[in-house]
């Protein structure tokens, strides 16, 4: 099964790609690499994820919180390139999680982005390398935030 046909056939509904909210491209591509810019988490409405892992989301939500940037993150390559079956592989996911101090589950967090992306393109090239750090603030207090450099096919 194709990318593409994977991510149909889970029946998931996208957030409409975002514009840019600054001076940056959300998409480039370079050789054979596509980066894509931080993302945060859109919903299907047009709102945003916000709040604190640790304060205002338990660490089980702000995972929900990456998912859901993932599925902004393929709304934009979707948007930009046609087709998930453009994206050969992974390459790398940079997830930064807005949360208090003393939290220490970033990776558990992130784990929702990076999950997702092993649905689409299998456990082998859905996994590239990745870090998952935590962030005093976020732009509009959003929950995750979440950069990622793909491989074209």
């Amino acid at each position: 099964m194709t990318p593409q046909e994977s991510f149909t056939k889970k029946g998931w509904v996208l957030p409409p790609a975002p514009k840019p909210a600054g001076v940056y491209k959300p998409l480039l591509v370079v050789d054979r690499l596509v980066y894509v810019s931080g993302h945060g988490p859109d919903r299907e409405d047009g709102s945003l994820i916000i709040g604190k892992a640790g304060a205002e989301l338990d660490k089980d939500e702000a995972k929900l919180a990456a998912r859901q940037v993932g599925l902004t993150i393929l709304s934009t390559l979707i948007a930009h390139l046609g087709s998930l079956d453009k994206i050969k592989r992974v390459v790398k996911v940079l997830g930064m999680v807005n949360a208090v101090p003393h939290f220490q589950h970033h990776p558990y967090v992130v784990n929702g982005c990076s999950e997702l992306f092993a649905e689409v393109w299998g456990p082998d090239l859905g996994v590239g390398v990745r870090s998952a750090v935590g962030m005093g603030s976020l732009p509009d207090n959003i929950t995750v935030e979440i950069e990622a450099i793909f491989e074209l096919a």
